[in-house]
């Protein structure tokens, strides 16, 4: 018997124990490890709540937590309450999947103003991620601006643009529907260094700011390079440049009443206000012989009483575990980090991919395993024995995928009409449905 510990339930986690299901059977146990009771990371906290169908990928995953080798072990903190050592002591092999939830700082003077958020940390907070409950982001000014060129940016853009009933089916939270009603938002500016052709925005999510009640994308047809530039762009990144220059070409619709604005080739210099967040100034930019954006020494203004930085994520470190800083991610070999220990998803290549990225990924670092550790072999292990002995002698109690379910049903319960569920976001909130 071999036994596994996987540190973090979201897709990279939940497709690794797929794998290692797939390729060991019955001859090994797997241990999902999160610090939270309720499991899926980046799809419960990361995709946003009107995009229920990607949300759905979770059957899936339901299906290999319900599998007779793998164990949910929620309420669980590596870190604190057991250390990267002591799961190696106890485990044959532990393969890190925590993501990367920590905002990369833009390093320009003001970035500490208030109304200055990192995208992790507003999409948890329309998301329900319990870090960020009380974020509370000022919405009480006209502008908004947001700071880079992906999908997360074009998220963090569209639901500050949306109606009331735009969030019908979706699982936004409570606390952040309510705040975007009375929300006096009119116009949200998407910044990024660089043109149309270096963005990573995908086609589906750009469509969407085509049909919004209320709001109309703004581009400007002088940010782009002659069309016949678009042949050498793959069909995808092709297709969304479509978009945008269709965009660019019907101009805003009049009729609404909210803008998004697409401000290319603009590098955020410095955040200026008196005590909080006012505008952002902002050089002008072109690109070099490289594709690299150069500052041309212009400034301007956009006014903006809240910010959202897009720029990227970090891994958290872990003690004990080589970390690549220029990176944001723990050093690693594809996906091997040392013997036994192993990363998987945006820990191990850094952010980048999509949800379906992490499925060869995981797939990739089980064959990794499998190739040391031969199935029908014995490492001698305690695995999730040893972990639950550990964890009582030091008072941590942990939570089932049973307890999840129970949590599950209670936000169900608790749903508004058209919705899903509703989110329970406090830690203490989740275990008081399981009586503890």
């Amino acid at each position: 018997m071999r036994h596994f510990a996987i540190v973090g339930s979201g897709p990279a986690g939940f497709y690794t124990a797929e794998a290692l299901v797939k390729a060991y059977g019955d001859q090994a146990r797997i241990d999902i490890i999160d610090r939270y009771p309720v499991p899926y990371g980046l799809i419960r906290f990361g995709v946003a709540p009107d995009h229920q169908s990607l949300k759905a990928v979770s059957k899936r995953y339901d299906q290999v937590a319900e599998s007779e080798q793998v164990q949910f072990v929620g309420n669980v903190s590596v870190g604190s309450d057991v250390s990267a050592d002591d799961l190696r002591a106890l485990y044959d092999a532990v393969i890190l999947a925590i993501g990367a939830p920590h905002d990369r700082k833009l390093g320009i003077p003001g970035e500490e103003l208030e109304g200055v958020v990192g995208s992790a940390e507003f999409v948890g907070w329309y998301n329900g991620h319990p870090d960020f409950a009380d974020l509370a982001p000022p919405l009480d000014g006209s502008h908004v601006a947001v700071i880079g060129n992906g999908n997360v940016a074009l998220d963090c853009a569209r639901v500050l643009s949306k109606n009331h009933h735009e969030f019908e089916g979706s699982d936004i939270v409570g606390h952040a529907l309510e705040a975007l009603d009375r929300s006096a938002v009119e116009t949200v500016t998407i910044l990024g260094r660089r043109g149309p052709h270096q963005i990573s925005m995908t086609p589906k999510e750009l469509g969407e700011l085509g049909h919004l009640e209320a709001a109309t994308p703004v581009v400007d047809p002088a940010d782009f390079p002659p069309q016949e530039a678009d042949e050498a762009l793959e069909p995808g990144h092709r297709k969304s440049i479509t978009i945008l220059r269709e965009f660019g070409a019907s101009g805003p619709d009049a009729s609404k009443s909210k803008r998004i604005v697409f401000d290319f080739f603009a590098k955020p210099v410095r955040i200026e206000g008196d005590g909080k967040a006012e505008r952002l100034i902002v050089e002008r930019t072109v690109l070099d012989e490289t594709g690299a954006a150069k500052g041309t020494g212009e400034l301007y203004e956009v006014p903006a009483s809240l910010i959202v930085t897009s720029i990227g994520y970090q891994t958290p470190r872990i003690d004990g575990v080589p970390y690549d800083e220029r990176g944001g991610k723990f050093a690693n070999d594809h996906g091997k980090i040392d013997d036994g220990l192993y990363a998987v998803g945006w820990a191990r290549r850094g952010p980048t991919g999509t949800i379906g990225t992490n499925r060869p990924d995981g797939y990739e670092v089980a064959e990794q395993v499998a190739a040391v550790m031969a199935p029908g072999s014995d490492g001698g292990k305690s695995g999730g024995a040893g972990l639950k002995s550990l964890l009582a002698e030091r008072g941590v109690e942990p939570t089932s995928f049973d307890d999840w379910r129970k949590i599950e049903a209670a936000e169900v319960a608790a749903a508004r009409p058209g919705s899903p569920r509703e989110k329970f976001v406090r830690h203490t909130d989740w275990l008081k449905i399981l009586g503890r």
